[in-house]
Parts: structure tokens; C-alpha cells; sequence
């Protein structure tokens, strides 16, 4: 059960991840639902909408119009002392606590909030780009691509109102943009044929998803509803902003794809058309993406320089000068320390935007009700035992003055504990059972001492602790804390309401295409959330992509279907979201379908790649931490955290400075980039190939597959970095890339006459040397490979430069002359691939090796055609080939190779088993498998010691040594 509810807890069908029976685990214990208790609403101000989105899903039961400022830790900062730029925190274990927070807070916990209908402000830039576009009709080193159309009311200038103006590139002590430039103005209308618009364009050097953010001036007599139009791939989006409140500062919109190159209509368009005459529009900048650092800093008489790094990855004391907030919220010593002013500054920003609202009336600010603080760290303290979890501390300050809202501060006590319980009970049902809840910290940490709305700080674990980070570097426990987290928050703002909440739902399952001739049938499984009752999806919104474009909405159902029909032979991709009155889930994995329109065998794509994991661990002869070049793991989407290698593992180094840290030392040889994960979306790129070869292709998820399996003529399983695992001590064994249930599918399939294409980096080493295997699995696996594949096995981590050549053949199909690179190295266009496999046919008479690595001409890819099905096996995976056109090519031969008629190959034959071939009889006795959970580092490490004291010594050669 518990292998399922973490499956669930992720992004797409990943219900093929394990198999096997194992002894059971640590008994769990049993999922807490924090009680919620019906209590009147507390009486306070009335309180103003911010930021709307017209078109959005209806989240009743969400967090609708809740305002939440949330700050992920440190971030970079210049240290007056040492007279240079730096971490605030050490380097361990791949990562570092500036950057490791956001691995939670922005691929995660940021857009679950959002989904559940929250306005969501951070003091640190969200948008992980170093593209950065300044559009504002003052130039400088902005784009003015600035336009007024003029109806009833004219635009003028906002005579005495300071804006935004990018007169200086690199911003010094004391500058604030937004006190550099003008502001225009324009009266309200209630007539759309009056209607005066602005219009910002701008020119993307580089296509790509960018943050927008827009500006303007607050004034007495502003509208509450300035309609904003966003235009971009994915349609036009309109956004009601209350300009009264909010105003001199950037404020966020939402992530639109964009297209490289200048914009034919307008990035973003302002209407002064109001439910309410005689008001006041303002129209300033407009910001897309993120950028690089520009604030220079220096100690005392020095050179001022930037950090030249990404501005997300600097501290909030930056982004807020760049945001325009006062100086006196952001360098609180005047300039004197950047790193006292930056954690003190978070607060005060809270305070800022919250300042004159009904939730802090009668001090200055920016007017926005903000309803809670959330600062989210990772340093909850160290122990001596790196095989033991340190676990999650709440903090909160309850004392002195009340809130500004009137309310004791005792509610922050309530906010951290429903938010703790929720966390810790979610990490005991689904990952560790013996995970500790400390006992809550009740003291004056700046950023919940002065904070003066609900505030709380969670120190969620230490990632200076091995056993913690086991579990912290897991995509999928970051998935299950950040939803533990939103779950918290919702539970404690609809308990101060006294109304009902529901929490929005997980991704669907089981997600397929079937169906040919232009109409076609998307299914799917609404999926229920264990840990949640409430979580149930009551309907779906589909999303459609036409090539290589972006999802626009398609439809929106109530049932777990939806016909499309094509007429044309286009790509068509989908995805799917559960919606319910709680909000929104993450997509489901991506699948696509095309009909060519001709006679050729359609081809049904299997994404079997489901696989999102931490790196690979070490834990034995006295060397404890994560080797990532043995294997990276599998992000979600992208990894936005990863410093380097670790490149000390003795747990015994104690820590002097964090330019030494000791145990779990870490190099900073990638710390500014981002490196590409598992997108879900390798079936289009499958696809492209199969299409340029005249085949029309369907798809389906594994899960799906595996339930149900279509008919159909060839199969393309992609396998990608599907790899057998285990999180932490638990014993479950996820992802394994072939299934019993799998390979069962499989062999029915080829027993009828199919013709089967795998790629991946794991298949060899899944079927004949995994280590989690039984005697048994281990037998079924190779029958398997050698029956059905027509592999023997050689050796993983085959090659390191990513080369192959093609090779001539006995199958006329393949012909040398082709050949290609795939991705070994970290980037941000595809995941790396650590250990391409090498293999052989089982019988040269009816298998043949196709590709060989250039490095040492060892075998890469093999074709099989015993005379009973054809298959063809690639020890790396496909979409990882870096050029479309090798692409294409290599997958016309395969898919000529299963079109060819019947007796044509030489050698082909009725299937042999392996049994019957001299030297692959199965083992009489099962091989030793591996301990059934993973090791605490000091068993691992006892157990190495004793199997080397239990082996034979074999005699002394020479003299004997002196004392």
C-alpha cells in the first residue's frame, strides 16, 4: 500500500514502479488528518481582492483569494568581510541550503498553492531564467516598445508620480528604479467601445516559459479591477488587479510560454474599461523573466561588483532593491552587512506588503491583506549519527504584542502545528515511520518575531545529515512535503474562517490513446488520495499541442474520456488535469498520436519512463554520501539545486568553515546552471522519428498498457532511465523498467507476431545483474531477455563519450554510415544518460549487433528476428540522440526492419528458449541477492567487515614482514 500512495504522490502514472514480494518494513504508522475545528470567523476589516485571473477554474473550498508571502531560505550575498560573494551556507551533499529550499518551493509547493487559487509573493526572484526583459516607455536600457491607443479618455502623464526607469544597469547603494522613471495615466470607462489601451511588445532573444510581471502606481482614486490581457503560445489570459494596492513594485502575473524573436501583437495589453467611471488606470513597466544579479555591492572604499550569477539564486535583500521596495525594509544595518540585512529584511517585507490593509492597518505599505508567512529552511541541527534522521522543528514567536489584525499571536502556534503535524504524519505513512517531530521552537527568530501577520518557520530537516538527505534529495518526497505543506495552510486558514475546505486533487492515472483513422479515444483513472478524503476529482480539463506549439485548453469533462478526431498528419499531444472546488492538479504525463494517412503499420508508443529519484548513494567501508556520477538521479522536469559532486565522504570531518565543511563536501562546478529531468514528454519526440518514417503512431502510459494492452503491429517502449530502486531504509523496489507484469504484456505481444523497440540505460542490467532480484525474478528476467530480446548480456557503463557509429549487418535494413552522439553530460536540453549498456545477440543465426560505441567498439544496439517476432534493443536511450535527422534516420531502419516481409532474414527461425542453449541454462542455485531494505551506514558497514573477516586467507608468499 505504502508503494502505491508514494507513487501517487507524483506526477504522472508511475504504478508500474515496482515489483516482487519483499519481507515487510518497519510497521507505519497510521496517516493523521489534522483535525479541523469549526470556529466562527474572526471579525477584521473587510479586505480587497489583488490579483484575479478572469478565466480561472472555480476553487471554492480553496485558498481563493488568499494573499501568501512565502520565502525559500538564504540565497547568495556579498560579505563586507571577505570582500567577495558567497553561499550563506556550506556546500554538502550536492547542494547547498541557499538553493535547496527552492527545489521544494518553486517546481512544487509554490504551484500548488496556486492551483488551490492563492496569490502567491516571494522576496526572491521564482523565475530560474537568466533571460531577463525590461519593456517601459522610459528606454534606457529597457525595450520601448511601448504603445497608447486613445479612446474616450486620453493617457497623460501622472504629474508628481514616480515609476519605473532602467536608467542604470547595475544598481549601487541606495538606488531604487522605481524611483527613475514616469508613469502614465488614464480615466476610467465602463464602455468597451471608449476603451484606451496600452500595449507593451517585446523582442525574446530566446523562446522559452518566463515569469511576467507588470507595474504601475498606486493612487487614492484607483480602479480596483485594471484589466490586464496576457497574449502568448497558449492564447490570451485576462487578469483583473486591484491598482489601489500593490503599486511601485513588480507584481507577478503568472509563466507564459513566449516565442523567440519580436512580438506580432502585444506581450501584455491594459484596458481602462471598469465596472466603475471616473477612476484612475496607471500603466508602468513590465518585466518578463528572470535575469542575472545587477545589484553591485562592496565593503568599505572597495569596487563594487555583481554576483554574476542568476538573480534566483541571490539572497531577498536583492531582489527587493531591484522590486523598488524602501531601503529602510531591505539593509536594515545601512550597507554595513549584507547578511544581518538579509535574513532581518524578509519580515519586514512581509510587513511591507501587508502594511495598511486589514491585516495591518495604520502602518505604510503596499496595501496587500496578506493572510500568512511561510519561511521554509533546511538546517534543523546535526547529530553524530549519520544513519539517523534528525527530523522537522517548527518555530514560531507567540509572545508580546498581538498581530496587526488584532489577533494573538498564538495563532502562529495553531499555523505551525496543523503545518508540522501534516508534514511529519505525511513522511511516517509514506517514507519513514521513525521520522521525529521536534518539539516546537517558541523564540525571536527575526523572521517570526517581526513578522506581523501568522508567521511561522519550518526547518524541515538537516541537509547536513546523510540519513535526512536520503530522503531530501528524492523528487518524490519533495512532492510529498510541499503537499503536506499547502495542505496545512489550507486546513489552518478555512479552520480561522470556519468553513468547509477540500484539497485539490492528484494527477490522473492510467492515462492511454486509442484508436486510428483520424478519431481517437483519450481515457484516463481519476485517482483518490489515501491521506486525504476530501481530494477526490469531480472533473478533468484537457490540453491540446499541435507540434512542436504549446498546450492551449482543450476541453473540459466530467467523465475520465474524451474523443478527439484529426484530419490531418500533424502531431497531436495531450495532457490532463483533475480539478475539484479545492483547485487543481499537476498534469499527467504527456502522450501524442499522429495518422500519416497511409497503409504503413501504426505503431503504439509505451512510455515506461517514469522514474523521478535522488542520486545514487554510498554507504559502506567507512565512506558515507551520494555518488552522482554513478547516477544522477531523475529530476522533475529540471534540477535547480545541484552545486557539484560531493567529494568528501568520511563521516569523522567535522565542519571549520564553509569553505570547509568536511562530511558531505561538495564542488561548485555546476551551481549556476539548470540540467534537464524526466518532462514526461518523450512520446512526441519518439514520435517525430516514427512520423518522418510515414507511420502513424498512438501512445500509452505503462500503467495504462499494462491493464489493458491494444492491439497493435509494432510497439515502442521507451524505458529511459528506468532504473529499480529503493528510498532511504524503506524496502520497496520502485521503477524496476520491465515488470513481471510487463514483461508479461510483452511476451503475449510477441508471441502473436509483434515487433518490439526498447530503449533505455537499464534494460540489461534490470534483466541479468539487479542486485534486488530473487533467484527466481533473476531466472524469469533473462528468460526474458534472451526469448523475447535476443540479448546477452555484457556490462553496463559501456561508453563515457557518447558516440555510436552504425554497423553493417546481416539485415539489409541497417547499413553503416550513420552516426550520432547522446547526452552523457548534464544540460539543460535532455537528461544524461550515466550508464549506457553494452550487449550481444543470444544466437548470431537469427541476431545481429546494428551499433557499436565509437569509444571501444563495444555493441550498442542489437536486432533479433528468431522467425516468431522481430525486436530491437538500444543499450541508451533514443530521445537522448542529440540530432532529429540521426533520429529519423535510425528509426526508418528499425521500423523498415519489422515491416520487412516474412523470410527475408536470414536465420530466422522458431523461437529457441534460452534453456535449451549450452551455457544459458538457468542457475541451479539462486545468485546471493542484495539485504532486502537499504542499510544504515553503520550496518552496511559491519556487514563488510564481516564478510571480509569470513573469507579465506590465502598463504604468505616471501618472508614474512618484521614487526
Amino acid at each position: 500500500m505504502k508503494q502505491i500512495l508514494t507513487i501517487l504522490m507524483i506526477f504522472c502514472a508511475l504504478a508500474a514502479g515496482a515489483a516482487g514480494k519483499t519481507p515487510k518494513r518497519s510497521k507505519a504508522k497510521k496517516a493523521r488528518t489534522t483535525k479541523v475545528v469549526s470556529a466562527p470567523a474572526v471579525p477584521r476589516p473587510a479586505r480587497e481582492a489583488f490579483v484575479t485571473r478572469v478565466d480561472a477554474p472555480s476553487v471554492k473550498k480553496g485558498l481563493a483569494g488568499k494573499n501568501i508571502a512565502l520565502w525559500q531560505s538564504h540565497g547568495r550575498y556579498f560579505d563586507q568581510n571577505e570582500e567577495r560573494w558567497m553561499w550563506q551556507r556550506a556546500r554538502l551533499m550536492g547542494t547547498v541550503e541557499d538553493l535547496y529550499p527552492q527545489a521544494y518551493v518553486l517546481p512544487y509547493l509554490i504551484p500548488m498553492l496556486e492551483n488551490a487559487g492563492a496569490y502567491v509573493m516571494t522576496p526572491r526572484e521564482r523565475d530560474t531564467s537568466t533571460q531577463e526583459i525590461i519593456v517601459d516607455m522610459d528606454g534606457g536600457f529597457a525595450q520601448k516598445d511601448y504603445n497608447e491607443k486613445n479612446g474616450q479618455q486620453k493617457w497623460t502623464a501622472a504629474a508628481g508620480i514616480k515609476g519605473f526607469g532602467y536608467k542604470k544597469e547595475i544598481l549601487e547603494t541606495g538606488d531604487n528604479p522605481f524611483r527613475m522613471g514616469s508613469v502614465r495615466e488614464v480615466t476610467t470607462v465602463t464602455d468597451p467601445a471608449k476603451a484606451s489601451t496600452a500595449s507593451w511588445y517585446a523582442d525574446f532573444p530566446k523562446g522559452g516559459d518566463y515569469a511576467l510581471y507588470i507595474s504601475y502606481a498606486s493612487l487614492p482614486n484607483s480602479a480596483r479591477d485594471a484589466r490586464y490581457t496576457v497574449n502568448s503560445l497558449a492564447g490570451s489570459e485576462e487578469f483583473d488587479v486591484n491598482q489601489r494596492i500593490g503599486g511601485g513594485t513588480w507584481v507577478y502575473l503568472g509563466t507564459f510560454p513566449f516565442a523567440a524573436g519580436k512580438s506580432d501583437t502585444p506581450v501584455v495589453e491594459l484596458s481602462n474599461v471598469s465596472t466603475e467611471s471616473g477612476k484612475v488606470v496607471t500603466a508602468d513597466a513590465v518585466k518578463i523573466g528572470g535575469g542575472m544579479g545587477n545589484v553591485s555591492r562592496s565593503a568599505a572604499g572597495g569596487e563594487p561588483v555583481v554576483s554574476t550569477y542568476p538573480r534566483f539564486t541571490e539572497g531577498a535583500r536583492y531582489w527587493m532593491q531591484w522590486a523598488g521596495v524602501p531601503s529602510s525594509v531591505y539593509s536594515i544595518t545601512n550597507g554595513e552587512n549584507d547578511y544581518e540585512d538579509d535574513y532581518k529584511s524578509r519580515a519586514l517585507w512581509a510587513n511591507y506588503l501587508a502594511g495598511g490593509s486589514s491585516q495591518l492597518p495604520g502602518e505604510k505599505g503596499l496595501g496587500i491583506p496578506v493572510d500568512l508567512s511561510f519561511a521554509f529552511h533546511t538546517d534543523a541541527g546535526t547529530t553524530s549519527d549519520p544513519g539517523e534522521t534528525v527530523g522537522t522543528m517548527p518555530i514560531v514567536y507567540t509572545k508580546g504584542t498581538r498581530l496587526g489584525s488584532g489577533e494573538a499571536r498564538s495563532t502562529s502556534r495553531r499555523y505551525a502545528d496543523m503545518v508540522t503535524d501534516q508534514i511529519v504524519s505525511d513522511i511516517q505513512t509514506l517514507y519513514e515511520p521513525t521520522w521525529t517531530r521536534r518539539k516546537l521552537r517558541d523564540k525571536p527568530y527575526r523572521e517570526v518575531m517581526d513578522t506581523k501577520v501568522p508567521a511561522m518557520l519550518i526547518e524541515l530537516l538537516s541537509h547536513q545529515n546523510f540519513a535526512d538527505m536520503r530522503y531530501g534529495l528524492d523528487p518524490t518526497f519533495r512532492f510529498t512535503v510541499s503537499r503536506a505543506i499547502y495542505k496545512g495552510i489550507l486546513k489552518y486558514l478555512h479552520e480561522k474562517d470556519g468553513v468547509p475546505y477540500v484539497v485539490e486533487p492528484l494527477p490522473v492515472s492510467h492515462f492511454r490513446i486509442a484508436g486510428s483513422g483520424g478519431e481517437y479515444l483519450l481515457t484516463w483513472q481519476g485517482v483518490d488520495d489515501p491521506l486525504e478524503p476530501s481530494a477526490k476529482p469531480t472533473y478533468y480539463i484537457v490540453y491540446e499541442r499541435i507540434d512542436d506549439g504549446t498546450f492551449t485548453e482543450l476541453a473540459v469533462t466530467d467523465d475520465p474520456q474524451l474523443t478527439v478526431r484529426v484530419k490531418d498528419d500533424r502531431i497531436y499531444s495531450y495532457k490532463v488535469v483533475a480539478a475539484n472546488d479545492g483547485g487543481i492538479s499537476f498534469p499527467s504525463e504527456i502522450l501524442s498520436l499522429c495518422d500519416t494517412g497511409t497503409d504503413r503499420p501504426q505503431v503504439l508508443i509505451v512510455n515506461g519512463f517514469t522514474r523521478i529519484s535522488g542520486p545514487a548513494e554510498v554507504y559502506a567501508s567507512g565512506r558515507v554520501g551520494f555518488d552522482y556520477e554513478e547516477d544522477h538521479g531523475v529530476p522533475y522536469i529540471s534540477d535547480i539545486h545541484f552545486t557539484g559532486l560531493q567529494t568528501e565522504f568520511r563521516p569523522g570531518v567535522e565542519w571549520t568553515s564553509n569553505d570547509s565543511p568536511g562530511h558531505g563536501s561538495s564542488r561548485a562546478t555546476h551551481e549556476t546552471e539548470i540540467f534537464a529531468g524526466n518532462t514526461f514528454d518523450f512520446v512526441y519526440i519518439h514520435g517525430t522519428a516514427i512520423r518522418a518514417a510515414g507511420h502513424s503512431f498512438i501512445s500509452a502510459g505503462v500503467d495504462a498498457f499494462v491493464e489493458n494492452m491494444p492491439e497493435a503491429r509494432i510497439i515502442d517502449l521507451i524505458l529511459g532511465k528506468q532504473k529499480e530502486i529503493t528510498v532511504g531504509t524503506s524496502q520497496e523496489r520502485k521503477f524496476k523498467p520491465l515488470t513481471d507484469e510487463l514483461k508479461q504484456r510483452l511476451s503475449q505481444f510477441c508471441d502473436a507476431g509483434g515487433s518490439l523497440f526498447v530503449s533505455g540505460s537499464y534494460i540489461g542490467s534490470d534483466l541479468f545483474d539487479n542486485r534486488y532480484s530473487t533467484g527466481s525474478q533473476r531466472v524469469a528476467d533473462g528468460q526474458f531477455g534472451h526469448s523475447v530480446l535476443g540479448l546477452q548480456w555484457r556490462q553496463a557503463k559501456a561508453t563515457v563519450t557518447g558516440k555510436v557509429r552504425e554497423v553493417k549487418s546481416k539485415y539489409a535494413e541497417f547499413h553503416p554510415g550513420l552516426s550520432f552522439t547522446f547526452r552523457q553530460q548534464l544540460n539543460a536540453d535532455c537528461y544524461a544518460v550515466e550508464s549506457p549498456e553494452s550487449f550481444s545477440p543470444i544466437d548470431p543465426s537469427n541476431g545481429t549487433a546494428i551499433l557499436r560505441y565509437t569509444e571501444n567498439d563495444y555493441i550498442a544496439g542489437v536486432a533479433f528476428d528468431p522467425g516468431t517476432h522481430r525486436a530491437v534493443t538500444l543499450g541508451f536511450p533514443f530521445e537522448t540522440i542529440t540530432g532529429s535527422y540521426e533520429r529519423d534516420a535510425l528509426m526508418k531502419q528499425i521500423l523498415d526492419f519489422f515491416t520487412a516481409p516474412e523470410g527475408v532474414h536470414p536465420g530466422a527461425r522458431p523461437k529457441v528458449l534460452p534453456e535449451t542453449i549450452i551455457g544459458h541454462e538457468p542457475p541451479t542455485t539462486p545468485m546471493q541477492t542484495r539485504s532486502p531494505r537499504n542499510l544504515r551506514p553503520r550496518e552496511a558497514a559491519e556487514l563488510a567487515e564481516n564478510a571480509e573477516a569470513r573469507k579465506p586467507r590465502k598463504p604468505r608468499k616471501g618472508p614474512a614482514r618484521q614487526a
